[in-house]
């Protein structure tokens, strides 16, 4: 896993715009339509060459294939593991229930869109049986981003993402069932890192949960749930090096109060039990753009590096490069240490097909933006006139 030795890298979470024909294509694929083969693998291609291509026009320096083959960032798995069926009844988080009115916009501005609170529901012991899906995800991937990227990564939910949102009407327990999707999720992270490629854990039950299926439980027992979760990944992760997995951790990636969400303070540590090489954590977002005061509390581990979110993804402004600069200059006084600060983004951009908070034309110079603050920093933090 690469450091920022010279200058700040760049980074991102994982998913960006995809176009309108592979959003069609994947949303169809996940109602149980047929689709051609060949017409879906060659706008697939299509897709990921184009992200591959906006990426690194925009200066990043550690890319990926934007999510463009998946429908979700999580419910996916649904489609690559048996023992699922029927339809999850999600709980709706706090922010929605406080204000049904923004569900109520939210529902007028994503009618189209990727299965989120009904998707699949485990019916029966979950088996990861086909890894042909992933070998194909990779293979696609690792052929258009030949020479683009200084490190290139794919993402893979967490075992808690995933028995949170596809939810257990099986096992007899939420503990019993996060480990047996510890177990069948191994292979697909074991498939990316032998790949070649940097793991990603996507882990936003780490902190979003508080407010989504444990909203009634207290703060202390919450973290207790995440500790278990975080246990989880880590056995997933069993044989990755440190140095080749990072995990991303957010409070949910939807435009709203986040009132409710759990201060970093209390879960900081539960992160900082991860055996992963880096930690990447959303810092851009109004409500917890002040939280690297944890770290006082809780000093950065020396070992890991720092991703933080130093642009908002829910937001169609474009920051300032002074203002990205200025958060990741915050962001290396709190590590203390120059080169284990990756600048990234909060969260992704198209966590969900058909469910993107800001246009697909915004993305590109939010990104862009970010190199450019990450430049600037850069200039300041090692002193050089140009970065």
């Amino acid at each position: 896993m690469l450091t920022s030795r010279d200058r700040i890298l760049t980074t991102h979470v994982g998913s960006l715009p995809r176009n309108d024909t592979i959003t069609e294509l994947l949303i169809k694929r996940e109602a149980g339509e047929a689709i051609d083969p060949k017409t879906m693998s060659g706008e697939l291609d299509r897709a990921v060459a184009e992200v591959v291509k906006r990426q690194k026009e925009c200066g990043i320096d550690i890319g990926n294939d934007g999510e463009q083959q998946r429908v979700a960032f999580q419910t996916y798995m649904a489609a690559r593991m048996t023992g699922y069926g029927g339809e999850s009844k999600r709980r709706v988080g706090k922010d929605f229930v406080e204000h049904p009115d923004l569900l109520a916009t939210f529902g007028r501005r994503f009618v189209h869109r990727a299965k989120i609170s009904n998707a699949p529901q485990a019916i029966a012991d979950v088996k990861y049986t086909d890894m042909g899906p992933i070998e194909d995800e990779i293979a696609r991937f690792k052929s258009h981003a030949a020479g683009a990227f200084s490190e290139s990564f794919m993402t893979a939910p967490s075992p808690g993402i995933v028995a949170t949102t596809l939810m257990n009407v099986h096992y007899d327990s939420h503990e019993s069932y996060v480990g047996a999707l510890a177990t069948e999720l191994a292979k697909e992270y074991r498939a990316i890192h032998e790949a070649g490629l940097i793991l990603q854990v996507d882990a936003p039950d780490l902190a979003m949960e508080r407010v989504m299926m444990f909203q009634d439980e207290t703060d202390e027992g919450f973290v207790k749930i995440a500790e278990m979760h975080l246990a989880a990944i880590n056995k997933a992760c069993e044989g990755i090096p440190a140095d080749r997995w990072r995990l991303h951790v957010c409070w949910g990636n939807w435009e709203g109060p986040h009132v409710y969400d759990i201060a970093l303070a209390k879960v900081l540590p539960v992160f900082y039990q991860t055996t992963a090489g880096a930690i990447s954590i959303e810092f851009a977002n109004p409500r917890h753009q002040h939280e690297y005061a944890a770290f006082k509390k809780h000093p950065f581990p020396k070992d890991k590096i720092l991703i933080p979110g130093v642009i908002e993804s829910t937001s169609n402004f474009v920051e300032h490069p002074e203002v990205v600069a200025g958060r990741i200059e915050q962001a290396v006084g709190a590590v203390g240490d120059r080169e284990r600060v990756i600048a990234s983004t909060d969260c992704g951009f198209g966590t969900f097909a058909g469910r993107e908070w800001v246009a697909a034309s915004i993305v590109w110079p939010k990104l862009k933006t970010m190199r450019e603050g990450a430049d600037l920093a850069s200039q300041r933090l090692w002193g050089k006139k140009d970065a």
